[in-house]
């Protein structure tokens, strides 16, 4: 096996790892929404959590990158990865954004705190997966 089928065969693998890291991460995340009562171990949980979401997700960027500057693939496929990686980074922050300025005392707050991040681990989710299919079919 030549250098660049050696390098494209570990970036997929590598691509493929951190997508199915980041979908156990989101996994975990939404697993402790549902689950965790007390919400001072619920934001401490996923604010541990907050930055490995964002490191997975630029090697997923950054390999998926890498695979289309060396096999000179940009199609509309490779093109719609783009703000998907962008969709997850953003409501992620957005998430964090709303759950560090909620007070232990704000009990309604919380509860509407869960009920929002639940959709965005469900719309993260399900982005991934459509993305998934897309690049299978396409």
């Amino acid at each position: 096996m030549d250098a660049g089928t050696q390098l494209v065969s570990s970036s997929t693998l590598a691509h493929i790892y951190a997508i199915l890291a980041l979908m156990g991460i989101i996994g975990i995340n939404f697993y402790t929404v549902q689950t965790q009562k007390e919400f001072i171990f619920l934001g401490k949980r996923l604010k541990k959590l907050t930055p490995y979401f964002h490191s997975v997700n630029f090697i997923v960027a950054y390999t998926g990158a890498v695979l289309s500057g060396f096999t000179h693939d940009l199609n509309p496929t490779v093109i719609l990865m783009v703000p998907v990686s962008l969709f997850l980074m953003i409501t992620e922050i957005k998430r964090y954004k709303k759950m560090r300025v909620i007070k232990t005392t704000d009990i309604q707050k919380q509860e509407e705190f869960k009920v929002f991040a639940k959709k965005i681990y469900t719309m993260q989710l399900i982005a991934i997966v459509v993305m998934f299919i897309i690049a299978r079919i396409f």
